[in-house]
């Protein structure tokens, strides 16, 4: 029952469905859903899209989450709980594939780094916990990318001014990261090669949170001269990523 600040809890209420959902919603469904007024309902839409927390999709004529609902969303997993439960897991990992070995979260266009485990004698990343790289170029970007709905994607990326490089290799526009994404979920896991530093190539699988959104996504890095059996290494991290759903719903 709503208190003091019916408000709020009809905002706060409109936010958890939508993030139960696997897509963009209509505002009638929200009201019909959630026994509210109609006109409420979009006005408290109004409010949340104003603050980045949702995203019309007139195309569709429905709302998705916004860039503000990811970072709430990723401030949450970047707390000591996933990093805690998240660490040995890749560090069972690096030693068992010789292979440095990281865990990412998604927050907004960027995936933040929440632990990084050096192989010996591994080549040098510029990648480190706390560092945030662009989503589209990474594997564990475009692993999790891969398990958003194409609508919540194309909000992320409205333009081509939401795309950026590094090294000059990479995805550039909507229409390589769609034929990206789809390759990645076709295969299972996600590839990246000198996007973010020439030499280097990552391969990522996201991790699933109850709902089966992307709650993070496990990888490993190594010098591109390297003999690696990438569809053997993509099995290897999916067991980890399993193992640290498992963890996460507890």
């Amino acid at each position: 029952m709503p208190g003091k600040a019916p408000a709020a809890d009809a905002t706060l209420r409109i936010l958890r469905l939508m993030s139960q959902q696997r897509g963009p919603v209509a505002a009638a469904t929200i009201a019909r859903s959630l026994a509210l007024p109609r006109s409420t309902v979009y006005q408290l839409l109004t409010a949340l899209t104003d603050h980045g927390f949702v995203v019309p999709l007139p195309e569709v004529k429905k709302y998705g989450l916004g860039v503000a609902a990811f970072e709430l969303s990723s401030g949450f997993s970047r707390q000591q709980p996933l990093t805690r439960i998240g660490a040995p897991v890749v560090a069972r990992l690096v030693d068992d594939l010789g292979l440095s070995g990281h865990l990412t979260v998604l927050l907004g266009r960027d995936v933040v780094y929440l632990v990084e485990e050096r192989a010996p004698h591994g080549p040098f990343l510029v990648t480190d916990v706390g560092v945030r790289l662009p989503a589209h170029l990474t594997a564990s970007g475009l692993a999790m990318l891969a398990g958003l709905p194409a609508a919540q994607v194309r909000a992320l990326y409205p333009d081509r001014s939401s795309f950026t490089t590094r090294t000059g290799i990479g995805v550039s526009t909507y229409r390589e990261l769609s034929a990206t994404l789809r390759l990645t979920r076709d295969r299972g896991y996600a590839l990246e090669e000198s996007s973010v530093t020439d030499g280097l190539k990552s391969v990522a699988v996201a991790v699933p949170d109850h709902v089966g959104w992307p709650a993070a996504s496990v990888a490993v890095t190594f010098d591109t001269a390297r003999d690696v059996d990438v569809e053997s290494t993509a099995v290897r991290i999916a067991a980890s990523a399993a193992e640290l759903a498992r963890r996460i719903r507890g």
